[in-house]
């Protein structure tokens, strides 16, 4: 099978949940057919990048559209700008003529059997008539996202517009899920939520997986100190959220009962709101060689997101290495665990706060988690949970034959606000 796969931004170093999800599976699909990873991304042409895509994925096609990065200031002033337009400002930022133009011809040129958009920004540029079998890789649910922080956000003028984006992503994700031939979601949950838009049989769900060679767990070994740690990039702004709730709400409590614990935040690219919370009991890393030696030091891994959709890597990670997670259930959403037995979920301060302090304080009630936990994880291995995907691929070869491979109008239509957007 001739499959392309087509991703905005660039997949390596290989850092965040999503590029791990992507790197896993494309890395078993190229071991098996005639593979072609399209990335492209914007800044300056990086021959180290491409060179070392080329090196993972031999025959890749790497293109740099140039498009300069905006800091924090500009975003702002370029968001303000868009603010009339139809088009969500998530996904028409990555809305690129080069791209469109290329995807075009390969569509024209009947190239390949089967294509894969990965993420729901690549989509912006597919051409309206998908002449080749194309699946929607949908890592999340975009408009979800958003939704959860209108709904969290103080504030009229952020709530409003994060209510606003939300509107616009929500009209967009409909009609893009719609367009394409099949979707393949990460949980139930997103699949339910996809359901209400189009028809249930189109969309199949391949689950999380983790890279059991590397996340390992040593029972034997528990954590000799009180230290409670957060993985996650924390550039995300469900992350960023996670750990201002947490030591605004939750850890002073999980202090005073243990005065010796210590919150560690794991994670690349931290923004100043994250960098703002060190202290003498809150550690900020940045980036970390590897995030491996940090959960062997960690009596507990917290997720206490409020936001978000998909599901998290940095569960099953945790979960394998051994380590006792306590999340909200938003945090663990769409995971196959079991509340009580493998995780713990808390879903308000006081819950979560006590939930933690008991797993610092009761040795033997954390091996208990710790031995479920390792025992969970182990059966989502990536070559297992990638040899699904692949199989969702291959039904799509006969399906697409006799199916529409015309998009919805509405599609077209909001493909025409983003490029003008």
């Amino acid at each position: 099978m001739r499959i392309l796969w087509v991703k905005a931004d660039r997949l390596l170093p290989v850092q965040n949940g999503g590029n791990i999800r992507s790197y896993h599976i494309a890395r078993h699909l190229a071991e098996r057919h005639q593979f072609t990873f399209f990335s492209y991304y914007g800044g300056q042409k990086d021959p180290g990048y491409e060179s070392e895509l080329a090196k993972e994925f031999p025959g890749s096609v790497a293109l740099c559209t140039g498009k300069a990065g905006l800091d924090s200031w500009r975003r702002a002033m370029d968001y303000a700008l868009h603010l009339p337009k139809a088009a969500p400002y998530a996904i028409s930022r990555f809305r690129d003529p080069q791209v469109a133009g290329q995807l075009s011809e390969w569509f024209r040129q009947q190239a390949f059997d089967l294509v894969v958009c990965d993420f729901l920004d690549a989509a912006v540029n597919f051409p309206e008539a998908l002449t080749i079998p194309t699946v929607l890789f949908q890592h999340n649910v975009e408009s979800e996202i958003w939704r959860r922080h209108a709904d969290n956000r103080s504030g009229w003028v952020r709530k409003m517009a994060y209510q606003l984006e939300f509107s616009k992503m929500q009209r967009y994700e409909q009609s893009a899920v719609r367009h394409f031939h099949h979707v393949i979601a990460v949980s139930e949950n997103d699949r339910r939520l996809m359901s209400q838009w189009m028809n249930a049989s189109h969309i199949s769900v391949v689950p999380t997986g983790v890279d059991l060679r590397k996340f390992s767990a040593d029972l034997a070994h528990t954590a000799e100190q009180p230290v409670v740690m957060f993985v996650g990039a924390m550039d995300w702004m469900p992350n960023v959220d996670a750990v201002e709730y947490f030591c605004r709400e939750i850890w002073p409590t999980v202090l005073a009962r243990v005065p010796g614990a210590r919150f560690r935040v794991v994670g690349r690219n931290p923004v100043p709101r994250v960098r703002e919370l060190a202290t003498e009991n809150v550690e900020v890393t940045g980036l970390v060689p590897s995030v491996i030696e940090h959960l062997r030091e960690a009596a507990v891994v917290v997720v206490p997101l409020r936001v978000g959709g998909g599901t998290r890597l940095k569960i099953y990670e945790a979960m394998a290495m051994g380590r006792a997670v306590v999340s909200t259930t938003v945090g663990a959403e769409g995971l196959d665990v079991r509340p009580g037995e493998d995780i713990v979920l808390a879903d308000d301060a006081a819950k979560f706060s006590e939930s933690v302090t008991t797993l610092l304080l009761n040795v033997a009630e954390r091996q208990r988690y710790e031995k479920a936990a390792a025992a969970t994880a182990a059966q989502f291995d990536w070559p297992a949970v990638s040899a699904k995907f692949e199989a969702v691929l291959e039904l799509q070869l006969p399906s697409a034959a006799s199916g529409s491979m015309q998009p919805s109008v509405a599609l077209a239509q909001n493909q025409a606000s983003v490029t003008t957007g």
